[in-house]
């Protein structure tokens, strides 16, 4: 708790994954991909509640292993590919408030960004908690760098190519130079419940922002991805210590 606030960790896990079937408890580094945003949520100092959203069974099965609880299976009209998220979260805002759970705030935590902390859950709502004059909700972002838009460029119609933003390549600036910038890295969502139930959404006029180091920014949407991340796994210490 941070005063008399109490805060709920959702873990949305449908099991219909088309691009890589079974993504959501596919093994990563010896744990299934599930697993990650459970152990962060439950490590935090601050989460109450860590409850998993599901349309499975046996991924509900898994949670529950790893410490989660499963309220109520998901729908199935709530896990089809064109279901809003927002429809799942709701759906156990409200199985959760028929039995009498309340919570001030919702911590958001998808699977596929299984590289999210404690620390970093626990660092957010502080930040959050501390700034409700001005926000209502929080997201994780990571900076652009090299994929930066002052650096883009077009290609014309006989292949050759022109910056996209600058006169010429002659005018393309420094990195010093140009502004920060960043993009939702889905590592994280908080929103007050309240706020949450009102939007639907985390993201509006009353969202902060919660800069993510680039390697904790990767998600699981391919092999490839998977690869990567389990590579970071395997030098952590390293990495952590070199960012």
């Amino acid at each position: 708790m941070i005063g008399n606030d109490r805060f709920l960790a959702l873990i949305p896990a449908r099991a219909g994954s088309k691009g890589l079937p079974g993504k959501n408890i596919r093994p990563l580094h010896g744990k299934p991909l599930l697993a990650w945003p459970i152990l962060a949520a439950k490590a935090s100092r601050y989460v109450d509640r860590v409850v998993v959203s599901t349309d499975s069974q046996a991924f509900a099965e898994i949670a529950q292993a790893y410490g989660a609880d499963v309220p109520a299976l998901r729908p199935a009209h709530l896990a089809a590919d064109t279901s809003p998220s927002s429809a799942a979260v709701v759906h156990m805002l409200d199985t959760l408030e028929a039995r009498g759970e309340r919570f001030d705030y919702l911590v958001l935590l998808e699977p596929t960004s299984p590289l999210t902390e404690a620390s970093d859950v626990d660092g957010a709502l502080e930040k959050l908690v501390a700034r409700r004059d001005i926000a209502d909700a929080l997201v994780s972002v990571n900076e652009l760098i090299s994929s930066h838009p002052a650096f883009a460029v077009r290609q014309l119609s006989d292949g050759r190519l022109e910056p996209y933003a600058a006169v010429d390549f002659t005018r393309l600036p420094r990195r010093q130079d140009v502004d920060p910038i960043y993009a939702l890295d889905g590592s994280l969502y908080i929103s007050s419940v309240t706020a949450y139930r009102k939007t639907l959404s985390f993201c509006h006029d009353r969202t902060l922002s919660y800069v993510m180091p680039h390697y904790k920014s990767l998600e699981v949407d391919s092999l490839i991805d998977f690869i990567c991340i389990e590579a970071i796994l395997k030098n952590y210490e390293q990495i952590r210590c070199a960012a």
